[in-house]
């Protein structure tokens, strides 16, 4: 509403009316901007929200795994502090040392390679000169050379032989197959599972192989073959897990996979981990891991899975462990204590910081990366001296990160994603700083993180598991892949030595075929044949 101030009216009356109408005409727009602002206020949240979301998903797709910060853009903001080191604590404690090798020249071949010897021999002297040659020395060249991989059939001849004198027909029993009716022998079984479980290669991309050197195997041939040899082999797989449930401590997690369901389209399938691993603490007792498949991710999975046991989970903050720790319906605490991941607290801010640069996100990271380059200093210390330094130096800085993050989340949207970072280690304090009190406890769930990575990549190559037996029989194999690998242990060979042999080893013996102790078999018996 418009007025000309020279022609306004003398009337009291009608100037009163007109003051009224302009309040009212005031408030109505005031209301307005008031609910406008907080329609921008929320869409600015929603829009944060969906690109911190979109954020994290192209970096789960394309981006690095670890939360290696701008260096740069650290130095800056806080130069006063360390800068923050990347997010896996499993590093080696102590720097590795220098290859003697100088820089710039060629590495040798391995001394235990077979050697082919090809001698080339000089050529003639001048014309005319007939002269005895000496030789006075010579230029070796080592060449590496590949023999393609090749197959042979075995064939096995059993005659039957008669005996005149007595008329009986004597003949030598029937040859003991890895799996019944199966025209394979242990080590092509062996070979298929580890370049399906440990190289990645599906069954179909297997199958074209084959093909090509002549040998027509299709992938459903191989799949009901490694479904025959998980049944086999499913005794090892349960006592790789009585193995680890004999821990004080596990860390546990949890990944999607693609299950194919037959007439009924897709769904979503898990892969749950269970890893013992206590080396960090200077404990000797052979590493393992064991996955569990199931086509959801129901919280009765972890519970039936972890049933009986009594210690430590270490895991992320998902709500199907909390039946682990506590009764659903009184609440009363379990003997189960959940540990918190501090991997899981930084990767939040990383993100943040990594989609729009935040002096809050980039200082909660530098605080955490503290209490990391503590661990580093302790790792394969013996527990009590890990909860000794701990008590002295990670004590403070916890306290300190606690309180700053109290104060930092009063400032912020309730509905920020930097709001909710701060919220995530505050709701669970008690789960977070638990480390602190137990030397065999691990400041993060790296560990069984660093186990899944081999999931994640068969998973972008094989893209789904065909059914809920399939599924089973993937998880036992890259259970026994894995502990292979935590051990050390050639899964190849492994592989081929047990599956010739498990169909008939005594079950009361099954433990001699874990990795470990059947590493330990193969040292004594090459020293003694050494001896």
């Amino acid at each position: 509403m418009r007025f000309d101030l020279d022609r306004l009216p003398t009337d009291p009356v009608l100037l009163h009316k007109m003051l009224r109408e302009l309040a009212e005409v005031r408030d109505l727009e005031q209301a307005e901007l008031k609910a406008a602002k907080a329609t921008i206020k929320a869409q600015t949240l929603q829009i944060e929200k969906l690109e911190h979301r979109l954020s994290r998903l192209l970096r789960v797709q394309f981006g690095r795994s670890s939360e290696k910060m701008v260096v740069a853009q650290l130095r800056l903001m806080f130069d006063e502090v360390d800068l923050p080191a990347p997010a896996n604590d499993d590093a080696p404690a102590a720097p590795v040392a220098p290859s003697p090798r100088k820089p710039g020249t060629r590495a040798p071949l391995p001394a235990d390679f077979p050697r082919q010897l090809v001698e080339h021999q000089a050529g003639p002297c001048s014309a005319g000169c007939s002269g005895p040659g000496v030789q006075i020395d010579e230029a070796v060249t080592e060449v590496l050379d590949y023999i393609p991989a090749r197959f042979r059939v075995i064939r096995h001849v059993r005659p039957r032989v008669a005996c005149r004198t007595c008329e009986q027909i004597r003949q030598a029993p029937a040859v003991a197959l890895p799996l019944p009716k199966v025209m394979a022998s242990s080590a092509l079984l062996a070979h298929l599972v580890v370049s399906r479980f440990v190289d990645h290669q599906p069954w179909n991309r297997q199958s074209a192989i084959l093909r090509r050197v002549g040998l027509n195997i299709d992938r459903d041939v191989m799949s009901r073959w490694a479904r025959k040899l998980a049944w086999l082999m499913a005794p090892l797989g349960e006592r790789l897990f009585a193995h680890i449930c004999q821990a004080r401590k596990i860390h546990g997690d949890d990944t999607p996979v693609t299950l194919l369901r037959h007439g009924d389209g897709i769904k979503t399938g898990h892969f749950w981990v269970y890893l013992r691993d206590d080396r960090s603490s200077g404990d000797k007792s052979p590493p393992a891991v064991v996955y569990r498949f199931s086509p959801d991710r129901g919280g009765r999975h972890p519970a039936a899975h972890l049933a009986g046991y009594e210690g430590y989970l270490q895991a992320d903050a998902f709500a199907g462990y909390n039946a682990l720790y506590r009764d659903p319906k009184t609440k009363v605490p379990r003997k189960v204590s959940e540990v918190g991941c501090w991997s899981h607290v930084r990767r939040k801010f990383t993100d943040i910081h990594e989609k729009t640069p935040s002096p809050i996100a980039a200082e909660a990271v530098v605080r955490i990366g503290e209490l990391f380059a503590i661990e580093r200093d302790i790792k394969g210390a013996s527990p009590d001296e890990r909860r000794r330094v701990r008590q002295a130096r990670a004590v403070p800085k916890l306290a300190a990160l606690r309180g700053w993050l109290e104060v930092q989340q009063q400032g912020l949207s309730a509905d920020s994603a930097l709001a909710k970072a701060c919220r995530y280690p505050l709701n669970r304090w008690a789960a977070m700083i638990r480390y602190l009190d137990e030397g065999i406890l691990e400041i993060s769930n790296n560990l069984v993180e660093n186990a899944l990575r081999g999931v994640a990549l068969g998973r972008r190559n094989w893209m789904f598991v065909g059914s809920v037996k399939g599924g089973e029989a993937s998880a036992l194999f890259y259970s026994l892949a894995g502990t292979c690998r935590l051990n050390g242990v050639e899964p190849e060979a492994w592989f081929t030595d047990v599956i010739e042999r498990i169909g008939d080893h005594p079950i009361n013996r099954i433990d001699e075929l874990l990795p470990w102790r059947w590493q330990a078999s193969r040292l004594q018996q090459t020293l003694e044949k050494a001896a």
